[in-house]
């Protein structure tokens, strides 16, 4: 496997509301804490070291995702700013690594508001639906980037 010595460093930001995940309409988005959830995908990718930002807050949002230094790339669940930001999808386009934007729900299976996003153009990638998972999905989506050797971390 190539850069197999190669340490990996990724950002999850999590935006409005997902800091209420485990006790949040738990129909739709579980019963797991993103904090309990966000242990075992560390453990499950031990190469990756995994950071977190989640905040209600568009401008903190923003602020996390442009001054995000030294990644391999970000993770996004943006929650609902995902269908009004324009503030967000300027950062995204600013970002100094590629984004994947991951939804815990499935989008198209929603309100029809839901199916409109802001940051699906600015980003490298969508994912939708597939619970909690959806964050692996976006990790191994790195990891495979990396290991054909089509990313490296911005340095600046």
């Amino acid at each position: 496997m190539k850069n197999e010595g190669e340490h990996i460093r990724l950002l999850i930001v999590n935006g409005v509301n997902l800091g209420c995940l485990g006790t949040r309409e738990v129909n739709i988005y579980g019963s797991l804490s993103f904090d309990e959830y966000l242990e075992g995908l560390r453990e499950r990718y031990p190469r990756a070291e995994i950071l977190h930002f989640q905040s209600d807050s568009e401008g903190e949002l923003a602020t996390a995702i442009t001054s995000a230094r030294n990644l391999h790339g970000i993770v996004l669940n943006a929650g609902a700013y995902t269908h009004a930001s324009v503030i967000l999808a300027d950062a995204v386009r600013a970002a100094k690594c590629p984004v994947v934007e991951v939804h815990i729900s499935n989008l198209f299976g929603r309100e029809n508001y839901r199916r409109n996003s802001m940051l699906s153009g600015a980003c490298a990638g969508f994912i939708s639906g597939f619970g909690l998972q959806g964050y692996d999905l976006a990790v191994e989506s790195f990891l495979m980037k990396i290991r054909a050797e089509e990313i490296k971390p911005q340095r600046v």
